[in-house]
């Protein structure tokens, strides 16, 4: 099973376009594989970005009032270890 299954799984109309992110990065990954070890920093560079989104959807799903729970249950963990990677201070 590959990593499609999460985007498969989703039921919201946001399942197309995550679908078509997945396979703009697997094919940056693949085009990267013929590269020059020097270019391995433009794809490293998504990680820092994805991370940066994913940060603020957290962030507006809080500030429209979903709780940590919630959020926890949709990120796959407890609401305990969404809340220390999100919550106020976290890093």
């Amino acid at each position: 099973m590959t990593r499609g299954c999460i985007v498969e799984a989703m039921t919201s109309d946001h399942a197309d376009y995550f679908a078509m992110l997945q396979r703009m990065i697997a094919a940056a990954g693949r085009r990267l594989a013929d590269a020059d070890p020097a270019d391995l920093p433009l794809l490293a560079m998504l990680r820092a970005d994805l991370d940066r989104a994913l940060r603020s959807a957290v962030a507006g799903q809080r500030d429209r009032g979903f709780s940590w729970t919630e959020i926890g249950r949709g990120l796959g963990t407890t609401r305990q270890n969404a809340l220390a990677r999100f919550g106020r201070g976290a890093a």
